[in-house]
């Protein structure tokens, strides 16, 4: 006797296995029956232990009949049920409880029916279920506990509410990302620090990883917008059963089904939004460790090939020279750069004083020199640049397209390979795109320039007078600017955040 029920079905038609236990051993007619029982698994996937059993059993001609309630026990796919009654009858009889079916055309018809509704069934009961849970958060309320650090769920009003203690770490977490400061650098030095100093991550792990931290960097839930319906999860229950590369992967919706959830705030926006910036450039910023340090190392870009310009030590009659230059030796880069380079010194001396200056006069913040229409040209550039590929891409697949449907093609493998290959060319370029578009989007409208300078020059007047380390000139300049444009002939723009 095979037996099966899902967590939904027992709850909806009282479907126990009690039941159909009673059911299939009155249909056998005697108790010398062995019993396979799954139970709360879902009769979507093929992948269950004591269904596993069983067809293992009947293949080794362990059993001669096989009692099943109904066809929708076996499986609740049509497909599925076809194979396991085909690969179970080779051996065995099968019987269900509420109905027989013949082997004739009439029958399997029948049957196909059968289970063609209790495909349709299910699909109409995942439905239903999804379109509650999108009706109940639309009402203002929190589906289940979603484990956020920072706050604790509400049960039976269920909402999030503020986690005093766990909301002074996310506090802390902003400060120290957002703010110079000597304790930590980045967010492997929060990580470390955090776990250095005993504090619980939210499931009482003593380790923290970077990637927490990223993450609660990055949550929107901090400044009041918790986002339910984002992510479709469609398909993802079965990945257990499935190999690494057949597993479905959860996608995200477009944004306009999203339902927004108001919950408590507890970080300023102005300060989340300088960490979603700061995020955008730590890999930049952060990338690596190098022999020599420079003041301006992740900041500074040729305004005339639109490289990066990173501090290296170079040669020159016998005497070393410390310079930013564009100029990349990496193998596979995609620009090589032009060849212009610059002494490390006089930028430096040029971004001091003039930081100093904004630093000691924070009131004359309409001398800065970004402008809105220059900001992010590069990355303007590079989204038309995309964009241009991507019609071509298209047209080109489209060309492959209608090559390969003509008669007479002689390598039909050889364009079905170009058009797997345009399409995964396709696909990376949207995902560049998308980034490129959010870190635009991000910066648009931020209205934080007038905080950061403030707080900046809060930070630098209270050290005083005194001649400042390297690493505190470095952080202050950090904490406003986020890239420097430096031209063939010298000419130097600031941008700030």
């Amino acid at each position: 006797m095979y037996t099966r029920v899902s967590t939904e079905e027992q709850a909806r038609s009282g479907y126990s296995l009690k039941e159909q236990l009673r059911a299939c051993r009155e249909k056998a007619g005697t108790n010398d029956v062995i019993e396979y029982v799954d139970e709360g698994l879902s009769g979507e996937f093929l992948d269950r232990p004591s269904l596993t059993k069983l067809r293992k059993d009947v293949l080794a001609d362990v059993i001669d009949v096989v009692i099943c309630l109904d066809p929708d026990r076996l499986s609740r796919k049509l497909m599925n049920q076809l194979i396991l009654s085909e690969e179970i009858e080779k051996k065995a009889q099968l019987i269900f409880v509420n109905g027989e079916y013949k082997r004739t055309p009439e029958g399997m018809l029948f049957y196909q029916m059968r289970g063609a509704i209790a495909e349709f069934e299910k699909a109409k009961i995942t439905e239903r279920m999804s379109r509650g849970r999108r009706e109940k958060a639309r009402q203002g309320k929190v589906l289940r506990d979603f484990q956020v650090y920072g706050y604790s769920y509400d049960k039976e009003q269920e909402q999030f509410k503020i986690n005093e203690y766990e909301a002074k770490v996310v506090k802390l977490i902003f400060e120290l990302f957002t703010n110079t400061n000597d304790l930590v650098k980045g967010i492997n030095g929060i990580a470390k620090y955090l776990s250095n100093q005993g504090i619980p991550t939210k499931r009482n792990a003593k380790q923290w990883h970077r990637q927490v931290v990223r993450q609660i960097l990055m949550n929107r839930i901090y400044i009041g917008e918790f986002y339910q319906n984002r992510w479709n999860t469609e398909g993802m229950l079965g990945n257990k059963y499935k190999q690494e590369d057949e597993r479905v992967k959860m996608k995200q919706r477009p944004k306009e089904e999203w339902i927004q959830v108001p919950c408590p705030a507890f970080i300023d926006k102005e300060q989340f939004e300088h960490a979603q910036i700061l995020l955008k450039q730590s890999r930049r910023r952060w990338s690596g460790i190098n022999k020599n340090e420079y003041l301006l190392s992740g900041l500074v870009r040729c305004s005339t090939c639109g490289n990066t310009m990173t501090g290296r030590r170079q040669k020159n009659w016998g005497t070393y020279v410390f310079e930013y230059s564009d100029v990349k030796n990496t193998a596979g880069a995609k620009h090589k750069g032009c060849g212009f380079r610059i002494k490390c010194e006089e930028l430096d001396q040029v971004i001091w004083n003039t930081i100093k200056e904004w630093l000691n006069h924070p009131e004359k913040l309409d001398e800065l020199s970004e402008s809105e229409d220059d900001s992010y040209s590069y990355e303007k550039a590079e989204l038309d640049r995309i964009n241009y590929e991507l019609s071509r891409v298209k047209n080109g697949r489209q060309r492959l397209i209608n090559f390969l449907m003509e008669e007479d093609v002689i390598d039909e493998q050889e364009i079905r390979e170009k058009l797997k290959e345009l399409k995964e060319k396709e696909l990376s370029l949207n995902n560049n795109k998308i980034k490129i578009q959010e870190l635009l989007d991000g910066v648009e409208g931020n209205g934080i320039k007038e905080v950061l300078i403030q707080k900046a020059s809060a930070h630098y007047l209270s050290l005083g007078s005194r001649d400042l380390e390297f690493g505190v000139k470095r952080d202050l300049i950090r904490s406003v600017v986020k890239e420097i444009k430096v031209s063939s002939d010298k000419k130097v723009e600031i941008y700030t955040f």
